[in-house]
């Protein structure tokens, strides 16, 4: 039986943060909506929550964080991963080189890596680290180990970043294992670094040969010079809403039915059983769009 909230939204995508830790400080990082975690779920009870999430028919799991390279049991979390269910991780990618053939053969499916400067000086500035090397060395190892499509995450930052938009184009031009996803900042106050992705996407509208629009969030996915982008605009974004398909679990086990919110989470720390699967249908329940 498949969930649907009261909007008849369907819920059949399964984000699952496994760490609030990551091993570099951005300066824009809103941590999945995390707020003030009280341990993590174990490898076992990550395992039961993916499997009654496979009872209600949900068809993919993706593993965020922090960072989940720095859970050393992540073979064993994607190992548990039921049968039928595809599973992706959103990764910094500075761990990634050492153990991406090591997840593939667990069985994961392909990886998101968050990218957001080519210059190692701005890529320091944004991110505090040093690290653009070794991301890039995850790049090519995801690539190698079939991790694929590989998709580059850019947040875009109005006055810092920005520039970099048609570098990142060419970067991923004419290697189909590669897919740019160009972000808006999710900042809710006012911020100097947020960018209004508007032009840019008439710019991308203009310029592409093909336009397709994705299932999940009614996303448009805009293909030229070999090259294939995705704009994601979460804010202000009735459409986003709409086709939202997301129920996301945080790293210390509560269903968290919004990323936008922080009031009407449900505590699934001590439950199995039928009793997580109530929890679970009433998680569904409290799905609303943010943005309406």
């Amino acid at each position: 039986m498949r969930l649907k909230d009261p909007y008849n939204r369907p819920a059949s995508n399964l984000r699952i943060s496994l760490t609030p830790v990551c091993n570099l400080r951005c300066m824009y990082c809103h941590a999945e909506g995390e707020v003030s975690p009280r341990g993590l779920l174990s490898a076992r009870q990550i395992g039961k929550i993916m499997r009654v999430a496979r009872e209600f028919e949900f068809r993919s799991v993706k593993f965020t964080g922090g960072e989940p390279i720095l859970r050393p049991d992540l073979p064993e979390i994607i190992r548990a991963v039921p049968e039928g269910m595809e599973s992706s991780m959103t990764t910094n990618g500075t761990l990634l080189a050492g153990i991406a053939q090591d997840l593939k053969d667990a069985g994961l499916s392909r990886v998101n890596i968050s990218l957001d400067s080519l210059d190692p000086e701005t890529y320091r500035s944004i991110t505090g680290r040093d690290r653009l090397s070794d991301v890039l060395e995850g790049i090519e190892a995801a690539i190698d180990a079939g991790l694929t499509p590989v998709k580059l995450n850019m947040v875009v930052l109005n006055g810092i970043n920005d520039h970099e938009v048609d570098s990142f184009i060419r970067f991923v031009s004419g290697n189909r294992n590669l897919i740019l996803q160009l972000i808006e900042l999710m900042e809710m106050k006012e911020c100097p670094f947020h960018s209004d992705l508007n032009g840019l996407e008439q710019r991308l509208v203009a310029e592409s040969t093909q336009i397709l629009t994705r299932r999940m969030h009614h996303r448009k996915k805009y293909c030229f010079d070999g090259s294939e982008v995705e704009v994601v605009r979460p804010l202000h974004n009735t459409e986003f809403c709409a086709y939202c398909n997301r129920l996301r679990v945080t790293s210390d086990g509560m269903l968290k039915p919004c990323l936008l919110r922080t009031d009407n989470h449900v505590d699934i720390r001590s439950a199995s059983g039928q009793k997580l699967r109530d929890l679970f249908i009433e998680a569904v329940r409290r799905r609303e769009p943010f943005y309406r």
